[in-house]
């Protein structure tokens, strides 16, 4: 028999109401089966989380009494997604591996494992799932257990989880786009709806059993879709219990697939990408999705959002919404940005500054004085002639504008997207999340302490006293900061490289121009010290970003939140904060450092007391911000979407050699499935975090950069193709899940989007030459501080650098840097100070403090105007729509009085068979006293 009489007093009445069977017993293949949630009224299960009146079957592992699935032997059909009856729905598919048939085991490991996993499938029969074991047909050590769950359990399980579901069809949804006056365009750019056709609207409600009849209920095969069910099926097994030790439980399905008892537990694509099942049951939804969203040829094409919702659940949907959304609203920006690049690349005829650089007679006479000691030599300034063209492209008006208009943008972007946002929750039933998240079960196994509720005044285990939690969050508070430090570090050895081979460059390449060798025009000691320290930066980058997220991991594990959604949290703020310093730490310093506290040549500032501090070009640091901006955006587009692409699809390269000898077998889909790579639990967290750290490139130092938007916008086209074709082909199905919202990502951008408005003022405050520019334009170049008769950039060059005595070398120098000084008598250098022999001879002259009172003025007024402009832009557009609350509002009253009127009518329908009754009692009372 199944179970010991002794030990389950409900098994007897389980025999009792199962259905009888046409030969009068019951098959063997049917005794797996038997569960109290498919077989006992349902008067008889609890409605608190799944808890049956069964007793808890953790103690089974004593008793040596379990419910296990019999084996199945596999019926050739590779499509199908059924138990071997062709009735019951494949919901979840475990796989272990058969510890009787390993070559090399631990008989006392193994032991435990298989009686573990004994004791989970019994709890699992007994919390109502059905069970079906295959052994595996290209490998024999490998067993499927499926999983189906009846319909009882997807009702009881459906309101526990506050699951909204169809109460009738709804006629009111009137889809509109952001875009809505460019519906006409978008038309074209639209799935054709004949392939993926539209779903069918219905009000909803959160499922109760008790008024079942008030649901849409067509066909009971078809009411909880696929999604839904497997989400249903991965909360219960997420929750069962498999082991009781000294009072504390262990359960759930992770720990048992992390501590190998399980191989992989996931559920199942409904077909092949490449093809349409041959099952005429399938959906073939996955193949629609390859075939209309991945495939490249579909790369113009809007995506299919309520069809990835409804084959991925929300949370999938809503990151593959935002990123389309950030992708359209990139399109906009990435225009502006290309005609400011255009502007500057036109107009560089017109700088004047430059064209004294390049002149022979001007910039061609102006001896520089050496930037670092001993080994640096005289140089003259028009061997910076290339890089001051290419400084006019992007240090021109058109960066100010852009600046201006991506402070507005990333606001109108924001306040947009909530919109959105609200669009989304409304149409995709999330708008009333009332599912509380349950504990993770690895804070749950970790409970040890008894603490008394304030509220239930009941006693509950925690995991760690107060204090064991202070201690908890001081270590890993210390263990962040520390890598923070390292990172710094790290940024550090990047400017003494720099430093370093400076002077070698210096030193080895060529200072004067002849006209003959085109590498003297590009290959400046500025221009290979800046390409080298970026590649490098970036290396060390990927290598320190590799290494810290399995640190955060740890970190966070140790930590120990309670829910997943606090687990996520704290692990973004954690690998964020980090990446935050790790990416830009760098442009940060050639923004707001370099160039700036460097001295003057005859006292000039130490790093570490031995490396001279590093001077910027005489147009600026601009240009090599740029530089540093392109190789880092750009090789981590170009890095992460290869390893995207390339490592999955070599993985499963690699399997599919392994298995090319047993090819010719067919293989069911849950083997199919099993050979596929698994996404992970933070594979979308990666996913958002790399879109985050982009859009702090695009809009932290656009600036500098006005190129970054369209890089960004061609990187994300590529982006969304390259994750719906690795999520729809390389990739195991991911577990549907809720989400509302993009969660602690829209805070995240909304910081970056107000320290973008510092960043960039300061960037053209600080970085470029504007306001030097702008000052001598409109107060040096005339009287009374001017030659000029008129307003002009003329003589812009001669004014901005400062002359230095090249006597004063061996007097104010430390420790006389310059054994030959060659035949000059002075040189020249980027500052603002008055010339040997004026009587305040070095110290910064009156252009230095206009300069500083224009740069502070331009800092306060544009960030006052911008942060006004995203205030108001903000208090205007409201989060919610009028016409999605007005929505919301009418399909709430309409679920409201359609339950309402159901429940009266019932209650009437009630009231009407009483008073009947009551009637008739009365006259069968009176009608014998009447007699």
């Amino acid at each position: 028999g199944l179970h010991k009489p002794n030990t389950n007093p409900y098994i007897g009445l389980l025999y009792l109401l199962m259905p009888p069977h046409p030969s009068g017993d019951v098959p063997a293949s049917r005794r797996p089966f038997l569960t109290p949630h498919t077989h006992l009224p349902s008067s008889l299960v609890l409605e608190n989380l799944g808890q049956t009146i069964i007793p808890d079957l953790g103690s089974l592992e004593s008793q040596n009494d379990f419910r296990t699935p019999e084996f199945e032997e596999f019926n050739g059909k590779s499509d199908s997604l059924f138990f071997n009856d062709g009735q019951r729905r494949i919901d979840f598919v475990l796989v272990y591996e058969d510890e009787s048939r390993k070559e090399t085991s631990k008989k006392g490991t193994n032991e435990k494992q298989r009686r573990k996993r004994q004791a989970y499938e019994s709890n699992l029969i007994c919390h109502g799932l059905q069970l079906e074991a295959t052994r595996s047909v290209l490998d024999d050590k490998l067993v499927f257990v499926k999983v189906h769950a009846p319909w009882e359990v997807l009702c009881t399980y459906a309101e526990i989880m506050h699951i909204k579901l169809p109460l009738k069809p709804n006629d009111l949804k009137n889809r509109s786009s952001a875009f809505g006056t460019l519906n006409w365009f978008t038309k074209v750019l639209s799935v054709d709806e004949s392939i993926i056709k539209p779903e069918q609207e219905f009000f909803t409600a959160p499922f109760e059993k008790n008024r079942m009849n008030d649901f849409y209920i067509v066909d009971r095969d078809a009411f909880f879709n696929p999604a839904t069910r497997s989400r249903i099926v991965y909360f219960i097994l997420s929750r069962v219990k498999y082991q009781l030790i000294n009072n504390v439980s262990k359960f759930g399905i992770n720990r048992l697939v992390n501590s190998g008892i399980y191989k992989a537990a996931f559920p199942l694509h409904d077909c092949k990408f490449r093809r349409q099942s041959e099952d005429p049951s399938c959906p073939n939804e996955r193949y629609l999705l390859y075939r209309e969203w991945a495939h490249p040829r579909s790369i113009y094409k809007k995506q299919p959002l309520d069809l990835i919702r409804k084959y991925y659940g929300e949370k999938i949907g809503i990151y593959f919404a935002w990123l389309g959304y950030y992708t359209q609203m990139l399109l906009l920006a990435a225009v502006v940005g290309v005609a400011c690049f255009l502007y500057g690349y036109l107009n560089q005829d017109n700088c004047t500054w430059s064209k004294e650089v390049c002149h022979p007679d001007i910039g061609g006479k102006i001896i520089m004085c050496p930037q670092c000691d001993r080994l640096c030599p005289f140089w003259k300034l028009n061997i910076t002639c290339e890089s001051s063209k290419k400084l006019c492209i992007f240090d021109s008006f058109g960066t100010l504008v852009f600046a201006v208009f991506m402070g507005v943008w990333v606001t109108l972007f924001l306040e947009f997207w909530k919109r959105r946002q609200a669009e989304l929750e409304y149409e995709w039933d999330t708008v009333e999340l009332q599912q509380e998240e349950q504990a993770r079960p690895e804070y749950e196994a970790r409970c040890t302490h008894v603490v008394i509720n304030e509220i239930t005044q009941e006693e509950e285990r925690i995991p760690f006293t107060a204090w064991g939690k202070c201690i908890r969050i001081t270590l890993c508070a210390s263990a962040v900061f520390f890598w923070i430090l390292l990172i710094i570090a790290s940024v550090i050895g990047i400017i003494v490289y720099r430093l370093s081979v400076f002077i070698v460059f210096s030193a080895k390449l060529p200072k004067n121009i002849n006209g003959t060798d085109p590498i003297q025009k590009y290959l400046t000691p500025q221009t290979a010290t800046s390409i080298t320290a970026s590649i490098i930066s970036f290396i060390i980058i990927m290598i320190l970003n590799t290494i810290y997220e399995k640190v955060a991991i740890m970190i966070t594990n140790f930590e120990l939140p309670r829910t997943q959604t606090d687990y996520e949290n704290s692990l973004t703020m954690k690998m964020f904060l980090f990446q935050f310093v790790n990416y830009y730490s760098s442009c940060f310093y050639i923004a707001f450092f370099k160039g700036k506290f460097v001295g003057y040549p005859g006292d000039p500032v130490y790093w570490l007391g031995k490396y001279r501090n590093e001077e910027c070009d005489p147009g600026g640091c601009l240009l090599e911000l740029t530089t540093q901006l392109t190789i880092i955006m750009g090789g981590k587009a170009i890095w992460n979407n290869i390893q995207e692409v390339l490592l999955p699809w070599i993985m499963n390269l690699i399997g599919r050699f392994h298995r090319v000898s047993r090819s010719e077998k067919i293989t069911p889909r849950w083997e199919q499935d099993y050979h596929l790579q698994p996404m992970g639990k933070l594979g979308l967290f990666y996913e958002y975090l790399e879109m985050i750290i982009q859009f702090g490139f695009v809009t932290l130092f656009v600036a500098s950069f006005p190129l970054a938007p369209l890089l960004a916008l061609v990187n994300n086209i590529l982006e969304i193709r390259v994750d719906a074709w690795k999520l729809t082909t390389q990739f195991r199905r991911l577990v549907p899940e809720k989400a509302q919202d993009i969660g602690a990502w829209q805070p995240i951008m909304q910081g970056i989007a107000i320290l973008a408005v510092v960043t960039n003022a300061m960037i053209i405050a600080f970085t470029s030459d504007m306001i030097p520019r702008l000052v001598y334009y409109w107060s040096f170049s005339v009287p009374p501080y001017g030659d000029h008769t008129s307003y002009t950039m003329e003589g812009y060059i001669n004014n901005t650098l400062s002359i230095f005595k090249v006597v004063d070398f061996k007097n104010k120098s430390k420790g006389n840097p310059y054994s030959e000084l060659g035949n000059h008598t002075t040189c020249r250098y980027r500052d603002f100070r008055y010339p040997p022999g004026h009587p305040q001879e070095y110290k910064h002259n009156i252009y230095y403090w206009h300069v500083i009172a224009a740069k502070l003025a331009f800092i306060i007024v544009m960030e006052h105007i911008i942060y006004s402009v995203k205030f108001f832009i903000s208090y205007a557009i409201p989060d919610v729509s009028k016409r999605t609350k007005s929505k919301i509002q009418r399909e709430k009253y309409l679920t409201q009085k359609l339950l309402h009127e159901n429940h009266l009518k019932d209650m009437t329908k009630n009231m009407g068979v009483i008073a009947e009754r009551m009637i008739e009692a009365v006259d069968n009372n009176l009608r014998p006293k009447l007699e």
